[in-house]
């Protein structure tokens, strides 16, 4: 990791991370992913006193509340760090959705509702979901959305079909965008965020959905949920009525930083990998790998291509902390699809590199192959990206493109 942006309590703090990843998490992944989730959330939960002894635990958040009260930017290069290994984030209390979820938690839910579920899910001791993209609607058009949630009285009435629930498998809440405004000029204004506990009546897991062949459980899942008719106080409103897609650019800003660190994270583990494969594989005669020409392509590129992402993400990053979200909205665009296509490329060439053992599960490459390909369609596609960043560009030039 580049110690061009380090503070001195992310200089005492990533030492610290890098060991306990080292000997507490990396050596075992490969038997962890054989075993059913709820054995292995045993496993990670019990080494909670250990997170929490080196000051790591909840590390998106204040001190108050459990973490190190880190800012974005230091946020962003542990999350590279914890991106090494599949279960560096979960280990570590700052998983997507439940970190996402918390910081609405945080600013929105009523009292009762953060004793209920945001203390316990600072805790480590249960888990959230997130329920927006539907199997009906293009969801890189977020706006076409088919669940509703009518008022009735001092309750919401909720009907839909979603897809995609992140870690709907075990979950104890979910966050619904539904619509609650449908008449409201802006399509922007017509949906909200709601909490919906999922032993509510009328919530059904239908299945998680299988994918790259891999059916998924526990936080690494993408449910598949009806609502049935579920009803729901009108205290679960996050926020304003009609406000969630306001909430949900507020959530995904963020997350799309950590996101993006932590696919460097992964790009350095494969990185590594490659190199290792290169310089031991012998083809024969006391020729290695490592002396062949397009493998050196293969790691020169792959080390330019990662710390020019770093860079590009740690800027965003810093701008975002210092002048606010929207002021950062192009670069965020940037390195949501640059990034992704980076991770790609990295991973590719170090499965290459490998050869038939590549595509094995005997190396942690097969499964960053199989699961990070989604990582240039979920929180955008690229091609969103890329035209809402061509768009932004191009109105500095007095362009002005209609939507089609």
């Amino acid at each position: 990791m580049l110690d061009l942006f380090a503070t001195p309590r992310l200089r005492e703090l990533a030492p610290r991370v890098t060991t306990f990843l080292e000997e507490e998490i990396i050596p075992f992944e490969q038997e962890w992913m054989q075993m059913p989730f709820t054995e292995v959330e045993k496993i990670i939960r019990a080494k909670k006193p250990k997170v929490q002894a080196i000051g790591a635990w909840n590390l998106y958040h204040a001190k108050h509340h459990g973490g190190p009260g880190l800012n974005l930017v230091e946020v962003a290069q542990i999350s590279e760090l914890l991106g090494r290994t599949p279960f560096g984030h979960f280990t570590f209390n700052c998983q997507a959705p439940d970190a996402g979820n918390i910081e609405l938690l945080f600013q929105y839910a009523s009292p009762a509702m953060r004793e209920k579920y945001l203390e316990p899910l600072l805790a480590g001791e249960l888990r959230s979901c997130f329920s927006m993209t539907e199997p009906e609607f293009a969801g890189s058009n977020p706006v076409l959305m088919g669940t509703t949630a009518v008022r009735d009285g001092d309750h919401y009435i909720i009907n839909g079909h979603k897809w995609f629930t992140s870690s709907a498998d075990g979950a104890a809440l979910a966050i619904v965008m539904a619509v609650t405004n449908p008449e409201a000029a802006s399509p922007y204004m017509r949906a909200s965020m709601i909490l919906v506990p999922t032993d509510a009546e009328g919530f059904e897991l239908v299945r998680n959905v299988p994918v790259m062949g891999h059916p998924g459980s526990g936080w690494a899942s993408h449910g598949e949920i009806r609502y049935t008719n579920v009803r729901v106080p009108v205290s679960n409103l996050l926020g304003p009525e009609g406000a969630g897609f306001k909430l949900a650019q507020e959530r995904l800003g963020p997350g799309r930083i950590h996101h993006c660190m932590r696919w460097i994270g992964v790009c350095e583990r494969a990185f590594d990998l490659m190199c290792r494969r290169a310089a031991t594989r012998e083809l024969g005669n006391g020729v290695f790998l490592g002396e062949k020409q397009m493998v050196q392509n293969f790691i020169a590129e792959s080390r330019a291509e990662i710390d020019a992402a770093r860079l590009m993400v740690l800027h965003a990053a810093g701008k975002m902390q210092e002048m606010g979200q929207h002021a950062a909205a192009a670069e965020i665009s940037t390195i949501k699809f640059f990034a992704a296509n980076v991770l790609q490329r990295v991973i590719d060439r170090a499965v290459q590199v490998h050869g038939a053992l590549g595509v094995t599960d005997d190396t942690i490459l097969s499964y960053y192959y199989r699961e990070e390909r989604g990582a240039r369609i979920y929180d955008g596609p690229d091609e969103a990206h890329k035209s809402s960043l061509a768009r932004k560009i191009l109105k500095n030039y007095g362009l002005s493109i209609r939507n089609n």
